[in-house]
Order: C-alpha cells, then structure tokens, then sequence
C-alpha cells in the first residue's frame, strides 16, 4: 500500500512544470557527509549558475534576486544514482526525478531514446535525472528496432547475434550512437516466463570481444547475469558490473573484488516479482521471485560481507505502474546486512565510481553540481525517511517541495 500511494505522489509531481533554474541560498541545513556519516551543524549553502558556490556556518553574501530556502534544521543529502532503470519517456524520467533520482544509468530503451534524452537534460530542455545511455542490449536476440535503427546490419537480422564478429558488429553499433556503457546479457533474463535466467548466453571469449570493442571508445561494459557461470565469464573478460547476480558463487564474488567489478543486485525489483502489480505481475514470474528474492539476499550478503563494491539500481521504468523506486533498495540493502551509511554510499560516492562523475557529483561539496535532497530525518538513523524526499534540486534547480514550510510559500 505504501509503494503503490508513494507512485501516485510521484506520478502527479511528475505532471507539474518545475521552476526555472535560479540561485539558491539554503540555510539551517544540517548536511549529511556520504563518505564519513558525519552530520554538519546548522551550516548555508549557496548555489550558483546549478553549482555549489559555497557551504559555511556563517554569513553568505549572495548576488540579488538569490531565492533563500529555509530548511529548519531538516536534512541535506546528495541525489541518488540509479544505476540499472529501463526509462524511455520524459514523464517515466519525470518520475524518477520526483523520487530522489538526480542521475541514472539507463539499461536499454528502444530506438536510443536514452541518447536523445540525455542530450535534451543536458541542454536544459528537459526536467530529468543525469542519463547515461546504453541504448540496445548485446544480446544473442537482438531486439526488433535494432534492426530498424541499424538496416546496415541486415545480414544479421533474424539470426542469433553470435560469435565474436557479430558481437563486435553490434557493440560498434552501439558506439556509433553515443552510448555511455554498452550493456550486453551473460545470461538469460529473469523477468520473462519462458526463460532460464541461470543459463548462460555468451562465452568469455565473446563476452571479451565486447569489451575489448567498446574499450575502444573508452567505454565500460555492463553484464546482466543471474547465473554463476555466465557472470563469471563476463568477469574474467573484464566487465565494469554484473547486474544482478542472482546465484553467484563466493569464488565469483572474490574473484569481483580482486578485479574491481562493481555490482549491482537489483533486489527490490525481484520483492516486485512475488508482489500484485508493478513492473511484473505474472504468475509464473510470482513463484520464481519466490524462490529468487531469498538467494539473491543472500548472496548479496555474502557480497558484502567480501567487500564487493555494491551499487543501488531498482531496474525499473518508474512508469505509472510501478511500484518500486530506488529507495526501497535502500532499505534492502540494510535488511542484507549493510549500515544505512553504506547504502548511502551504495546509492551516491560509489555510483559516482563506476560512471565516473566523482568531479561532477555524488557528494555535497563545493564546486559539484547541486543534485540535492531534503529529508525530514536523519537518514543514517532511519534509512526509511529515503522514500519521503520532501524536496529536491537537481543541477541547482527546484524540481518539487513536499509538506508544510511554515513562513515559506512553495517555490514553483
């Protein structure tokens, strides 16, 4: 009941058009250092042109017309990073930043949708999280549109995408658009009803050819694996992340953290499998997410316990039915074992890591860009308060406020 009122807030706060960009002076914050756990003192920020200008206890002398929000003692945390969602329209994007989500990496969406709205947020055009693109899966049934956004590979079209001169054709495809990660399937997928998400679809030498192709461009490669085999493949070939990872083995996951991969275990949208509605309401896939939401719990226990570099991704296209949002994988992470610290962190210094924005973002810090979040409570105590963002600034600007500001009419 709570996810599914949560979305309807996010669904109508998504419809409304969000302030211009202006200047911000936020007083009485008490900031929340991600890397530490340190709480600040009543401290000010100034944001300046979508940066932070300046944090202090004293005074701050602002240029005229600076809007002065004050935040009463409440809480100021950076934005979260989510780092496996499937959001291919600017009100879906709308939604995601509505709930806290001031960057996202996105895991596939038809005809480069991803790319366009990436190059529309950054412009300005469009009121979004951060993308980064992947456009198309790597995968040995490519999808359809692939195909009507690439007739130069019609030689391929209705084949298998196999072997390692097809998946380098692919993974060049894919580079030509702009991507950011090339996301590519070591496994078979969970979410469909006909399929064996333990089985493996590439081979570590395809699975290198990926790499090594998209390492040509200076880009990493994301492999979805829920099967031990297939991730341990994708690992040894040098992969950035392995989403999912449902059944791992601790060899697999010792072998992630000599080699630096990050991972992302998505569990809150295998909760969603064994729930009515949201993003998959099936009745084959309810008692598989029976079955799974135990293994990958613990396996992503076993991860962290290893000291694998976990990440926050919901895998979710926060459309009008879903029921699922990043910050209740925030407090699976807790439930795994994790401090409400170090789901933060998961959700914010460590996403920063594996896309490679720690200059840009990630922190509350001067100089980076002002991806804000207001919370009622401490989050380091109640790890729960994630799910009731009551107000949040992305690259400096005002995208909602929530609640009762008394003295304070809303800024709109």
């Amino acid at each position: 009941m709570l996810r599914s009122t949560l979305l309807t807030v996010l669904s109508l706060a998504a419809c409304a058009v969000s302030a211009p960009a202006q200047d911000l002076i936020l007083i009485n914050a008490r900031i929340v250092d991600v890397r530490t756990g340190a709480i600040s003192e009543a401290s000010t920020v100034l944001v300046e042109g979508g940066k932070i200008k300046q944090i202090t206890t004293g005074r701050v002398i602002a240029p005229d017309g600076t809007r002065t929000v004050d935040l009463m003692g409440r809480f100021l945390a950076p934005g979260m990073m989510d780092a496996h969602v499937h959001v291919g329209s600017a009100a879906d994007a709308g939604r995601a930043l509505s709930a806290g989500v001031t960057t996202m990496r996105s895991m596939g969406t038809a005809h480069y949708a991803d790319v366009g709205m990436r190059e529309l947020q950054a412009a300005g055009y469009l009121d979004a999280p951060q993308y980064l693109a992947a456009g198309y899966h790597v995968r040995p049934p490519a999808a359809e549109e692939f195909f009507q956004d690439h007739p130069e590979l019609g030689h391929l079209y209705g084949k298998e995408i196999r072997g390692e001169e097809a998946v380098r054709a692919m993974t060049r495809a894919l580079v030509s658009r702009g991507v950011d990660f090339v996301k590519t399937n070591a496994t078979e997928r969970a979410g469909l009803p006909n399929t064996d998400p333990r089985k493996q679809f590439y081979s570590e030498a395809e699975l290198h050819a990926i790499v090594e192709e998209a390492g040509k461009a200076g880009i990493g490669v994301a492999a979805h694996a829920h099967g031990d085999a297939g991730a341990r493949d994708a690992v040894t070939a040098g992969v950035r992340s392995i989403e999912h990872g449902t059944y791992l083995s601790p060899e697999t996951l010792a072998m992630m953290v000599e080699r630096g991969t990050y991972l992302v275990p998505t569990i809150a949208i295998v909760r969603d499998l064994t729930l009515a509605g949201g993003d998959y309401d099936n009745a084959a896939l309810n008692m598989r997410g029976r079955h799974m939401l135990p293994r990958v719990q613990e396996m992503a226990a076993t991860a962290h316990r290893l000291g694998v570099k976990i990440v926050t991704g919901s895998d979710t296209g926060y459309g009008p039915g879903s029921t699922t949002t990043l910050a209740h994988e925030l407090l699976e992470l807790v439930e795994i074992g994790m401090t409400p610290l170090e789901a933060l962190q998961a959700a914010t210094v460590t996403p920063a890591e594996l896309f490679g924005l720690t200059d840009k973002t990630g922190v509350v810090a001067v100089g980076l860009d002002a991806d804000l979040l207001v919370l009622e409570r401490n989050p380091l105590e109640d790890i729960g308060v994630m799910q009731d963002v009551l107000l949040v600034v992305s690259d400096g600007k005002v995208i909602v406020q929530r609640g009762d500001w008394p003295g304070q009419r809303p800024i709109s």
